[in-house]
């Protein structure tokens, strides 16, 4: 019987963008390896061992700031990134992928175990090298391998025999090489797969993303069609309304000066980033409807009007700027506009009758001043309501709202007194050890069908305080009693 061998395509790393620049980076550290121009390296005692072609933190900085003629910041994020991606591996604190500028000690990963290298580290590997640590260490692994371990164990238990058995082939095979070769290939392998199944709540440098399915590199056929589209793409192109340089330049240079302390790229998060210490005391301070809002989040409300809607704290607060200017039905219509825009198709007939009712109709109880002709078009437009049949309406009431009360509100005690009670949380650093009992214990957070369940709590307070008062029906019940 003739077996037909399917070719299939590599969809891996044969097809990642980051190849090239991967290519470039082992091509910088062969160099650093020379014997005459490289990092120079030296023999170092590690546990009663004499490890061979040790090289320390300081001198791999020094050595790029002269090669690359760069800073020393920038040379220790490149030597940095170097170790994340497992070319340079730290002999002592192997879980610290970062370059130390001081002894620390570190030595070049061999070839096989670059990132570059066709085969990856499946989980079969993965087990054996975990049964052979288990095998030499009798047991007393660390606590993230250990879960590694046994959820291995459960998951490939059909062919856990054979695991076993090629670890202990392994093992076998390592004790009779010399102690310092064993104990640099140990490094080595450890080293390997500290970068390819990283401790949790780490962030592995090799999460390259979604797959390519197709080879970028592979010649394409161009079609009439498509010289067609680009052609239509370009005239469109020129047609387009330009804008001077300097004035686009200006307004980036504008908002950047604006937000570059509210974006966490530029800024640290205060009181921490929760992504990385696992500690939620942001999350709590940033809640949509917390009774003190942080004082970056009441200066944000300034920035814009449509910065002040979007936030649901920041809503309500210009809600009772407004119930105390006694024109609340602006931003009552407003919310009216957007329950039309996404809210339920179900609801839409309901939804337009009862903003007519409330707010468009002639002696309505929370009446709109906007102009004739789009009260008009808005009243035409219900009899056969639709998503955006108050569109008009609504950018007459926020056009009014920002260009008038925004300003007034900015300037009234209510927007004062919230900036004086705001909290100003102090930047918090944590240890090593702080950092993994945060993980440990971390908190799973608020349930989204909580927050969901409360948002509609307050919607539907909000619609029935902005709903019109039947006076007959009052009088009525007034009467009983």
């Amino acid at each position: 019987m003739t077996i037909n061998k399917q070719t299939i395509r590599d969809h891996g790393q044969h097809y990642r963008p980051r190849m090239a620049c991967l290519k470039k980076v082992e091509a910088f550290v062969v160099e650093m390896q020379d014997p005459k121009t490289g990092v120079k390296g030296t023999e170092q005692k590690l546990n009663v061992t004499t490890i061979p072609h040790v090289i320390t933190g300081q001198d791999v900085l020094a050595w790029i700031v002269n090669k690359m003629k760069v800073s020393t910041e920038e040379a220790q994020a490149f030597g940095t990134m170097l170790v994340a991606y497992g070319y340079v591996y730290p002999l002592q604190n192997h879980r610290k992928l970062v370059l130390c500028p001081d002894a620390t000690l570190y030595r070049f990963q061999t070839p096989y175990f670059w990132p570059s290298q066709k085969w990856g580290g499946e989980d079969t590997d993965y087990a054996i090298y975990l049964a052979k640590r288990n095998i030499r260490k009798k047991g007393m692994l660390e606590p993230y391998e250990q879960e590694h371990y046994n959820h291995l164990h459960n998951w490939m238990n059909n062919k856990w025999d054979f695991i076993v058995m090629q670890a202990t082939e392994q093992y076998k095979a390592a004790k009779e090489r010399k102690k310092p070769d064993r104990v640099v290939l140990d490094c080595q392998e450890r080293a390997y797969w500290i970068v390819q199944r990283p401790p949790g709540q780490t962030r592995s440098a090799m999460d390259y993303g979604v797959n390519r399915l197709i080879d970028p590199n592979a010649d394409e056929n161009f079609t009439y069609d498509h010289y067609r589209r680009v052609n239509i793409f370009l005239q469109q192109a020129i047609m387009r309304s330009k804008v001077k340089s300097t004035v686009s330049l200006g307004a980036l240079v504008k908002y950047t000066t604006t937000y570059k302390n509210h974006d966490p790229f530029l800024a640290p998060c205060l009181p921490s980033n929760p992504w990385q210490t696992d500690n939620d005391l942001y999350w709590q301070l940033n809640l949509r409807t917390v009774d003190v809002p942080t004082s970056m989040r009441v200066e944000r409300w300034s920035f814009s009007f449509f910065d002040l809607l979007s936030d649901p704290r920041g809503r309500a607060d210009f809600k009772l700027f407004l119930k105390k200017e006694f024109s609340g039905e602006n931003i009552a219509f407003w919310e009216a506009a957007e329950e039309m825009k996404w809210g339920p198709a179900s609801s839409m007939t309901e939804n337009a009758e009862t903003t007519f009712k409330t707010f468009l109709k002639p002696g309505a109880p929370r009446w709109i001043n906007i102009d004739g002709r789009t009260m008009g078009l808005t009243v035409k437009g219900l009899d056969c309501p639709h998503r955006y049949v108050l569109d008009a309406a609504q950018t007459h009431i926020f056009l009014l709202m920002k260009k008038d009360t925004f300003y007034r509100y900015l300037k009234s005690p209510v927007y004062k007194d919230m900036q004086k009670k705001a909290l100003n949380p102090e930047p918090h650093n944590f240890s090593d050890a702080q950092l993994e009992n945060n993980a440990r214990n971390r908190n799973p957070g608020v349930s989204p069908i909580l927050l969901w369940q409360q948002e509609e709590a307050d919607r539907a307070a909000a619609a029935a305080a902005s709903a019109p008062i039947d006076v007959k029906k009052m009088m009525s019940k007034l009467d009983r009693k």
